[in-house]
């Protein structure tokens, strides 16, 4: 059996606790036929430990390589902008865990001691004034997320409180899953100034109960403004057990 990290050939290979297979990228020679044969030693000595996936990353600059991998059955699994990984079905019936599937989205409701919320209007929306937001970027935190979007949208700065909701929408952008997490945060400033001014073109604060009952509003932001108002939501919560892992990491839970 493949020990944890092993060499097999010229590839460095890691096994996971799921019996998977990885090859480390700066393993991967960049010659056609180095490739070709040691690939074939690889899949040959998988098959004989019985392990259930092989995983191939390959570098942009290796890109030759793969009519090489796909004729030994690999399959692409997921694209980044310098890299492709490829997985290969070893022992039949194994699963393979799904790839990126959805982006993720952030909506805040910001409201002030004078009862006034934070809205913006976007150049190509048809919605009128909308709570701002955007997305959450690979690897940010939602918190995170909450105060840069609605700083680079307003020029507003805010501390994160709760999170409100939860919207499911699909098919959204590339035709995936969107998690839109609808969230709460108490305004630290209360002048305008717009940075993004390429997608907004507009920001104020209104009363928040005009907003509410106005009938041109588009209800489902009605929906989450009403629902910051009658409910505390989730609260960011820190734990100890958690504190070392090598990991960012957020918890949420009511209060």
């Amino acid at each position: 059996m493949v020990k944890n990290i092993e060499t097999i050939g010229c590839f460095e290979v890691i096994l996971d606790r799921y019996n998977g297979l990885t090859v480390s990228k700066a393993s991967v020679p960049l010659n056609t036929k180095t490739f070709d044969h040691n690939l074939e030693l690889l899949i040959n000595r998988a098959i004989s430990d019985e392990v259930n996936l092989l995983w191939l990353p390959l570098e942009l600059e290796k890109s030759n390589l793969v009519p090489v991998a796909t004729s030994f059955g690999f399959k692409y699994h997921t694209c980044h902008s310098d890299e492709i990984l490829l997985v290969k079905e070893i022992k039949k019936g194994s699963i393979i865990p799904t790839a990126s599937n959805h982006t993720l989205g952030v909506g805040v409701v910001v409201i002030n001691e004078k009862n006034e919320l934070l809205v913006v209007k976007e150049r190509h929306s048809h919605v009128g004034f909308k709570l701002p937001g955007g997305h959450i970027d690979d690897g940010e935190l939602i918190q995170s997320a909450v105060a840069r979007e609605v700083k680079e949208e307003t020029g507003i700065d805010v501390d994160f409180e709760s999170v409100i909701s939860l919207g499911h929408f699909y098919p959204h952008q590339f035709d995936k899953s969107n998690l839109y997490i609808l969230c709460t945060a108490k305004p630290k400033s209360y002048e305008i100034n717009i940075s993004d001014t390429h997608e907004i073109i507009e920001c104020a604060w209104v009363d928040v109960y005009e907003y509410i009952n106005d009938e041109n509003g588009f209800d489902y932001n009605k929906r989450i403004v009403k629902t910051a108002l009658e409910t505390k939501g989730m609260r960011s919560e820190d734990l100890e057990s958690l504190q070392k892992i090598p990991k960012k990491y957020e918890l949420f839970f009511s209060i």
